[in-house]
């Protein structure tokens, strides 16, 4: 492709409303171009890295027997209303009013497109194990859209399921899912991990997420460097690396205005883990107590798990009339009415702790957790702190920020049993049938390869995923020889199926070396006259910045040498 032709509009500077690297990078690089906040158009060097990457996705997807499909963006929202799902996504669900007040959404997702084609067409277990996928637009009203394609309201994704008979099914359609996971992430030349993770507003059983190292990722992950423990902060389990035990009298001390865990710990001069916070719930309209250490935090997530999604924080009243004292006083001893007392197992099995004492500026020193309190469960609702030891090995955890590449869920038979979707087992019995989900968010693989393979001057492609694999760069184009020699490799190269941009254009030589780096192919080829009148031109490997001067009668040789070194 010649430059002079091909539509890369560069910049010069850092657009000012881009803060993230693969943000700068793409608007830098003429690759995206901002339409609205959340929405990108994709221009042709651009579109051409994702052509590339949906090209990795179909040939992994097709190899484990997945059927490529293309579903509607327009649904009519009574079949989100099956599953309830309509009102789950809230307002991140893009709704109108069609020319028949009908309300249409565009979907987020296709679980309910996906279950509405197999009830109407998959009648018997022989019609059975399927996998179906698509390559697809997808669109949510994101509240606070940001980090370029990271975090937009308009995105491409590659969205499967698998319709299994049965759970031993599901596993080797998840397993199937997870290896096909890896093979497109390595290909793509990113370093990734996988980690257990929660369910959230899909459902199901079991999910995984595969993501990426990164401090502008939303995402929060557990990880162990020492077994390769990983999962995500809403589902990582840990231990504790430090345990109270002191021995003492439960007492009563004066604590004036102090509520938080901070005042109180300042207050009378001990740490935070020394503390225990009381939080009052009610979970299905009943009053709970749940305790936890004071230097952790509550996770809403394992509290889902445990409790489902009907509960929520006690109001002031309700505190007390049950403690009779104000929140940030309260505590599991002493209790004017008796409720269920569940404690996270930040406490088990210590002594020496202080509590509210129910009584309005009032703590108890020298609490026994397993002598002065009535437990009725055990249970792990807190998030995992940095340096706690992993649940498998003890080492100390890492808590780091991550970009999620892709996500697989096990959803069970949750929405084949909302639909009606079914099937006629062996012996004629009819039986929902049991699904998967799984995504991969296509723009987010370039932003994050971005991300990782990047340096100061721009993009640092690999072989898989780059727009072309040589940069043909002749100094001054104007110059018959330059030109001559330079057309002269371009119509090889291209003839030879090696894909290469030619920059012709009449600008200065240092603007195409900065475009050059900046739009970083893996291999320069640098055309002057100075080296030409010596019969001889420049390769220069983009990643590692070495050069090599070459004959022209041989300098082909060392350009294949060059594409079967890079990665």
């Amino acid at each position: 492709m010649r430059l002079s032709r091909y539509f890369i509009p560069t910049l010069k500077e850092i657009p000012a409303d881009a803060v993230v690297k693969s943000h700068q990078i793409m608007l830098r690089a003429g690759l995206i171009r901002p339409l609205a906040a959340g929405i990108y158009s994709y221009l042709p060097l651009g579109w051409r890295v994702m052509r590339k990457v949906i090209q990795i996705i179909r040939e992994e997807m097709d190899a484990i027997g997945a059927q490529e499909f293309y579903l509607p963006a327009l649904n009519p929202i009574e079949i989100w209303e099956e599953t309830k799902r309509a009102s789950d996504f809230g307002e991140e669900m893009f709704r109108f009013q069609d020319r028949k007040n009908r309300t249409i959404v565009l979907a987020p997702t296709h679980e309910e497109i996906i279950c509405d084609i197999a009830r109407g067409e998959i009648r018997s277990y022989k019609d059975l194990p399927q996998i179906w996928y698509q390559i697809q637009t997808k669109f949510r009203d994101e509240p606070r859209p940001r980090s370029g394609v990271l975090r937009a309201r308009q995105f491409i994704m590659k969205d499967s399921y698998s319709l299994d008979v049965d759970e031993q099914g599901l596993d080797k359609s998840y397993q199937l899912h997870a290896q096909a996971y890896k093979k497109i992430f390595s290909r793509c030349g990113l370093k990734f991990f996988v980690v257990g993770a929660s369910t959230g507003l899909m459902g199901g059983s079991a999910s995984q997420e595969f993501m990426l190292e990164s401090e502008i990722g939303e995402d929060v992950v557990v990880i162990c460097d020492q077994c390769g423990y990983a999962a995500n902060i809403e589902v990582a389990t840990g231990k504790l690396k430090t345990k109270i035990q002191q021995d003492g009298e439960l007492t009563e001390v004066y604590t004036p205005d102090k509520r938080t865990i901070e005042q109180v710990s300042q207050f009378l001069n001990v740490e935070p883990n020394n503390l225990i916070k009381s939080l009052m719930y009610v979970i299905d309209g009943s009053p709970v107590m749940i305790l936890i250490r004071g230097d952790y935090t509550i996770n809403e997530s394992k509290m889902m798990k445990l409790f489902g999604n009907n509960f929520r924080p006690a109001t002031e009243a309700e505190v007390a009339e049950i403690c009779g004292a104000k929140v940030g006083f309260i505590g599991p001893i002493g209790l004017i009415k008796s409720i269920p007392i569940y404690a996270d197992n930040t406490i088990k099995n210590q002594r020496g702790f202080i509590v509210g004492a129910n009584k309005d500026h009032y703590h108890l020193k020298g609490v026994d957790v397993q002598r002065d309190i009535k437990i009725q469960q055990f249970i792990d609702v807190t998030t995992v702190n940095r340096g706690d030891g992993c649940p498998q090995c003890d080492y100390s955890l890492r808590v780091v920020h991550a970009i999620e590449l892709g996500h697989i869920f096990k959803l069970g038979t949750k929405y084949s049993k909302s639909m009606g979707v079914t099937f006629l087992d062996a012996t004629g019995q009819e039986r929902p049938i049991v699904m998967g989900s799984y995504g991969i968010g296509i723009e987010r693989i370039i932003a994050a390869f971005i991300e990782q393979h990047a340096d100061a001057r721009g993009i640092i492609w690999n072989k898989a995923l780059a727009p072309f694999l040589v940069h043909l760069i002749p100094i001054n184009y104007r110059n018959q020889t330059v030109q001559l020699i330079a057309d002269k490799i371009y119509h090889n190269l291209e003839q030879k199926k090696i894909p290469t941009l030619l920059d012709d254009r009449e600008v200065s030589p240092g603007f195409k070396f900065k475009d050059a780096d900046l739009l970083g192919m893996p291999i320069q080829i640098i055309i002057g006259e100075k080296n030409l009148k010596n019969q001889c031109i420049e390769l220069k490997l983009r990643k590692t910045n070495e050069s090599f001067i070459e004959p022209l009668d041989k300098f082909e040789t060392k350009l294949q040498e060059l594409l079967e070194m890079i990665e």
